[in-house]
């Protein structure tokens, strides 16, 4: 669970980050944060629940509960029309398989904006790296049950395949970045012990103060 929240503490000092900054915009954090442990009223494969936005999701995995409680706080922030919607999650172990524990993932459905946020962080040496929302995938997170099922159908792709469960959960018109991340060392390197990491926040700070500063 040191790790699991690394998405949420990335939240938290990037919004304070923004706020010493003084940018101009109007801020609303959102940390979706529950209890994650065996009970009676605890949910089971199989299951089937209902979301904020209507969507229905059947739950394959019990332990893929991260989307589960993001999609509702990312549908809340959408109705708020914001000009922009950034997540940060410590969502899935594929992310780290495919780029390592030092390049967050990254995912939005503008081009030319993941292109300047990589530039950016190669630039600032607080990289982050583009993976595609690739929408063919969608059917391995449809289900028989219900709208979507919280895992796909196999170990393929497990990055994309939380992507694009999150992104029915984000208006088509509504500008919106998604980052996977680690927020972790595993092993020590100079002015980096082991342990809790920042990761991609310098970045994403120097990225908005050019869109809203």
């Amino acid at each position: 669970m040191k790790k699991d929240m690394g998405g949420a503490a990335h939240a938290l000092a990037l919004a304070k980050l923004i706020m010493a900054a003084k940018l101009p915009v109007r801020l609303q954090v959102l940390i979706p944060a529950v209890e994650n442990a065996i009970a009676g009223n605890a949910y089971r494969p199989g299951d089937v629940i209902k979301t904020r936005q209507g969507l229905h999701i059947e739950i394959g995995n019990t332990d893929a509960e991260g989307r589960v409680i993001l999609c509702d706080a990312m549908a809340y922030g959408a109705e708020g029309q914001p000009a922009l919607l950034i997540d940060l999650a410590t969502l899935t172990g594929a992310a780290r398989t495919a780029l390592g524990p030092q390049l967050p993932a990254l995912f939005t459905r503008d081009m030319a904006q993941a292109r300047e946020l990589v530039d950016l962080g190669l630039a600032l040496h607080d990289p982050l790296w583009h993976l595609p929302l690739w929408r063919d995938y969608h059917g391995g997170i449809e289900s028989d049950i219900a709208d979507i099922v919280n895992t796909g159908r196999g170990a393929m792709a497990g990055a994309i395949n939380a992507a694009i469960f999150l992104e029915d959960f984000v208006p088509a018109d509504l500008p919106w970045l998604h980052v996977d991340l680690f927020a972790w060392n595993d092993g020590a390197r100079p002015g980096r012990p082991v342990g809790g990491e920042a990761q991609t926040i310098r970045t994403l700070l120097a990225w908005l103060e050019r869109r809203f500063g």
